[in-house]
């Protein structure tokens, strides 16, 4: 290899780590600026400008947008007073748009044709004024739709007789509105979370929605059966033909679906962009998932300076080995980027990049970083050296070949081989607690030890170990960038009174234990949205007033029967628990761990727990 070679090698790794190339895509561009212009009060986007393209990577310039690989995947304009209605047509344009978030604002007029946009996952629209039906074929064909909120308008007329037959639906948030007649028959037993409160419904509900509670029926007077009393009255023979029109659709649209899918099944589609290495945070959760090496752009970077390792055992190398190995861009996440980095066939590592760690000093930072470096635990990464620079620093940790507890949780079926069974979230959850233990008992000048615990910082090994990342972080981030999108600023202690505490973490524990046990996705914990934390707010709000019963549980939960239900309700207890708003109420970490350490794999006393593994004794 002659010397212009090597140079040319040695100059394309230095630039994997500095930044991500800004691919410019005039279509998106264009497209959310006819957008905008579309909506009234839209000139308050302030930061969508055509100067600038909507996404950096995995990060937006623009307000309100969701990006992964500079494409744009997800639109949440929340609460920013906009009128008018939203035209489909231009939105046809953004061909990776997979979520669509428009609540609390004044939108008005006929429903969208969001039947037109095939990909859509989740659509949000609570909060808003539309007063009309909605046609009945209005989501004919979007057999991708899980999530559905139309709740707190005035919507009127007939529940859309083309829901019942989507084949992924999973959440229909419908109450407070002027919908009226049956509630259609629902033809998949896929519905987790549903709400029909406080419309103008009567008659029978459907087998299939009687073991939801009450309270998602209540305020429909004329409704019978369970979770009510049965029905005593007769039901008007116009009820009875609709039900039986209902009927007849659904299974006619079943028939539809079920060809369709056979002729998906046979043609080749485009992958989501959060199926090709990332997903809803990027923190952690690629790893695993990230495939293609990333393209950057240059700056230069002084060789001669050395990495700075916290564990005598490691193999050392300088930074100019680091460069010239070979490395893939995982994503970038709230702090900055991270890359798979292959020293040697038996040494690959992950490098972070962090952006927003200039806060404190020098000899500040190597002292933190010493007190980390000092963790050893079995359910911890370890940290093996970082590199630092006032702009930037670079944290260097094993790379953990099994994936991220997010991913095992909400990704697709391609990315993990099997579903967490109960003793298998029994065990992750018992590991996430004993790690965060080890962190309050090592850190107890920290007041959130951890303070970003999350299911993307949480990485599985190939025992379905936990492990935890991203911990000790709050000393040395700014805490303006903190306060924007750490998990432990948007506490209810720090949203009420503007401080975090030491039962921060616990309340993090339990946000995480919820997820895990629901399955639900707390999309705020993932993806940060300036000016408000309303999914998370609604993600606790939903679970909180449920009625803790067996149906809050995962659908996908393996291994789950009669013997190991009292123990599952008394995790998911548990996770409530730990969600107390009131912080003085809240269990502090020794009697949190304790309690999850109790709770066994099933009630049988034959049947072994796991409590002792992996326990050093803290």
């Amino acid at each position: 290899m002659t010397v212009a070679q090597t140079r040319l090698r040695l100059h394309l790794h230095v630039i994997v780590f500095i930044s991500i190339f800004r691919h410019v895509n005039a279509l998106e561009n264009d497209t959310l600026l006819e957008l905008k212009e579309s909506l009234i009060n839209g000139e308050k986007l302030t930061t969508w400008n055509p100067s600038t393209s909507p996404c950096n990577g995995n990060e937006p310039n623009w307000e309100g947008i969701l990006c992964v690989n500079d494409t744009v995947w997800g639109i949440r304009l929340e609460g920013k007073e906009l009128r008018g209605n939203i035209d489909t047509k231009i939105i046809m344009n953004l061909p990776s748009l997979i979520t669509i978030s428009f609540q609390n604002n004044s939108l008005e007029g006929e429903f969208p044709m969001f039947k037109r946009l095939r990909r859509l996952r989740s659509i949000f629209l609570t909060a808003n004024k539309f007063s009309r039906e909605i046609p009945t074929d209005a989501f004919k064909g979007m057999r991708r739709l899980k999530k559905l909120y139309l709740a707190n308008n005035g919507f009127r007329g007939q529940i859309p007789s083309s829901l019942t037959a989507l084949p992924r639906l999973r959440d229909l948030m419908l109450e407070n509105n002027r919908f009226e007649g049956v509630i259609p028959t629902f033809v998949r037993d896929n519905l987790t979370f549903v709400n029909f409160a406080n419309n103008r419904l009567y008659g029978p509900i459907p087998k299939r929605l009687q073991h939801f509670p009450k309270s998602k029926f209540s305020g429909n007077a004329d409704l019978c059966g369970p979770p009510f009393e049965e029905c005593k009255v007769e039901i008007p023979a116009t009820t009875i033909i609709m039900v039986a029109l209902v009927v007849v659709a659904a299974f006619a649209a079943i028939t539809v679906a079920f060809i369709i899918l056979q002729l998906f099944r046979t043609s080749s589609t485009q992958v989501p962009p959060y199926k090709k290495g990332a997903s809803a945070d990027h923190d952690q959760m690629e790893q695993g998932c990230g495939k293609a090496p990333g393209t950057v752009a240059a700056k230069k970077v002084d060789l001669s300076l050395t990495l700075t390792f916290l564990q005598d055992d490691t193999e050392t190398f300088d930074l100019a080995d680091l460069l010239k190995a070979s490395a893939v861009v995982l994503g970038g996440g709230v702090f900055g980027s991270s890359y798979k980095t292959t020293l040697s066939r038996h040494k690959v590592l992950v490098v972070k990049k962090y952006n927003q760690m200039n806060n404190v000093t020098k000899d500040e930072f190597y002292k933190h970083m010493r007190k980390l470096g000092k963790l050893k635990h079995a359910n911890l990464v370890p940290l093996i050296a970082f590199y630092y620079r006032k702009e930037e620093k670079l944290f260097l940790a094993d790379y953990i070949e099994n994936i991220s507890l997010a991913v095992h949780l909400h990704g697709s079926r391609s990315e993990v081989k099997d579903r967490l069974s109960w003793p298998t979230r029994l065990k992750i959850v018992k590991g996430i607690a004993r790690g965060l233990l080890h962190l309050y008992n090592e850190l107890p000048s920290l007041i959130t030890p951890h303070g970003h615990l999350k299911s993307s910082n949480v990485l599985l090994n190939q025992e379905f170990e936990s492990l935890l990342t991203d911990y000790g972080l709050v000393p040395i981030t700014n805490q303006e960038h903190a306060r924007d999108v750490m998990i432990a600023f948007k506490s209810p202690e720090f949203r009420n009174h503007g401080r975090i505490t030491k039962k921060t973490d616990v309340w993090s524990l339990g946000v995480l234990i919820l997820e895990i046990m629901t399955g639900r996705f707390p999309a705020n914990t993932f993806h940060y949205s300036k000016g408000g934390d309303l999914e998370l707010t609604n993600f606790l709000d939903s679970i909180m007033k449920e009625d803790v019963t067996v149906d809050m549980f995962d659908k996908e939960i393996g291994a789950f029967d009669k013997r190991n239900e009292g123990e599952m309700l008394k995790l998911l207890n548990i996770g409530l628990s730990c969600c107390e708003p009131d912080v003085e109420k809240r269990w502090d970490i020794k009697e949190v761990v304790d309690r999850i350490e109790k709770v066994r794999e099933s009630n049988d006393n034959d049947n072994s727990d796991n409590d002792n593994d992996n326990n050093d004794g803290d």
